[in-house]
């Protein structure tokens, strides 16, 4: 039923920025803490950024600094505005939920982003 659809993503220069979006549709947004995720060449899927209800946020080590999670509960998106890109932040970049007893939605297919050195 909720279909996650993200975008934003691209082919960029070292130390060039992107923004990307995440629309949620049908899902109860405003409830819930969402994630931003990716999964780089020949890696697993990693937690990138956290937004929570309240505003409250957490950052991978390895992107803090450089991106910002944000949120538009009016709009049921998430975004993840990120500058200083790195050829080590080359990925897909997926979102979803990650509250406690809550089961995550079915992914989406990602936004590619490319980062050149």
């Amino acid at each position: 039923q909720v279909q996650l659809v993200e975008s934003g993503g691209g082919l960029v220069q070292s130390g060039g920025s992107l923004r990307l979006s995440c629309v949620a549709s049908g899902s109860v947004f405003s409830l819930y803490t969402w994630a931003w995720y990716r999964q780089g060449p020949g890696k697993q899927r990693e937690l990138v950024a956290q937004i929570r209800s309240d505003g409250s946020t957490n950052y991978a080590d390895s992107v803090k600094g450089r991106f910002t999670i944000s949120r538009d509960n009016a709009k049921n998106t998430v975004f993840l505005q990120m500058d200083s890109l790195k050829p080590d932040d080359t990925g897909v970049y997926l979102c979803n939920i990650i509250n406690s007893q809550v089961p995550q939605y079915t992914w989406g297919q990602g936004t590619q982003v490319t980062v050149s050195s």
